[in-house]
């Protein structure tokens, strides 16, 4: 697969733009992936995400590294299973050539030394495949948050440097209060429900056991995932959509979201 112009493909599917700093620059992006199924969904997913913006596809490293001097993109969306290099070995190549583009790891890879090898060469991510909209999202506009905070700072002093480290260094936190329309009281229900799960539970399995709809109950467990309260994994059935299913992983608590306040 060589490298794509930037106009979306006909295909892709559309939705509302989500949330986004009003008049913020559009963040360029190259999807990089040797399966072209895959990186038609990788790259439909990216374009809903206000502000960014995908440039172009690569299905090998060496594609990556010239869409990438050709292109100029901000975020490279990287995977690491590639028929010519591993995806890591790109990192290195495109600091030498002079580019300073930001990478995120897209990839089925879960070996201890993949994930330490990205530490090591500065990825801003790592998404584990497979993913759902709902996981990318929220590393792209945390990424784009970070981005920005990075390029408004004026270093006046070490403050200002302990300021930009921490950022990006912690994770996306919870926000002050719940997002608007959520309440205290059935975050704490859906909270409850999670503790006392016997291992996963699923987006059904929570509204059964706390009365509530089954979107409601997906929307506040898809909180908890944002927030890192809880964590998620995907099962398999015979046909249809993969399975949510989610882990309490032990961060906030009701208490601590009453303190918060109502939003």
């Amino acid at each position: 697969m060589t490298a794509t112009s930037g106009t979306p493909d006909a295909t892709a599917p559309t939705a509302a733009p989500l949330e986004t700093s009003p008049g913020a620059a559009p963040i360029g992006v190259l999807v990089v992936d040797d399966d072209f199924m895959v990186a038609r969904v990788h790259r439909a997913f990216v374009e809903r995400v206000e502000p960014f913006r995908v440039l172009g596809v690569a299905g090998t490293g060496e594609q990556a590294l010239a869409a990438v001097g050709e292109l100029r993109p901000d975020l490279v969306l990287l995977d690491l299973y590639l028929p010519d290099v591993f995806g890591l070995d790109v990192v290195p190549r495109l600091r030498a050539a002079g580019h300073d583009c930001d990478v995120m790891v897209i990839s089925a890879a879960r070996e201890a030394d993949a994930v330490r090898g990205a530490v090591r060469h500065g990825v801003v991510d790592y998404l584990l495949k497979p993913f759902e909209f709902e996981d990318l999202r929220v590393r792209l506009q945390r990424y784009a948050v970070q981005r920005g905070r990075l390029l408004g700072t004026v270093v006046r002093s070490q403050a200002d440097v302990d300021r930009v480290l921490a950022g990006a260094a912690a994770p996306a936190g919870p926000a002050p209060g719940l997002p608007k329309g959520m309440s205290v009281e059935t975050a704490e229900l859906v909270e409850r429900a999670l503790r006392e799960a016997d291992g996963t539970l699923s987006a059904s399995e929570c509204a059964a056991l706390t009365g509530i709809s089954r979107v409601s109950a997906r929307r506040y467990l898809e909180y908890f995932h944002t927030v890192g309260s809880a964590e998620v994994s995907l099962r398999y059935g015979v046909a249809g959509r993969p399975e949510r299913r989610y882990r309490f992983r032990g961060a906030v608590t009701g208490p601590e979201l009453r303190r918060a306040g109502r939003p």
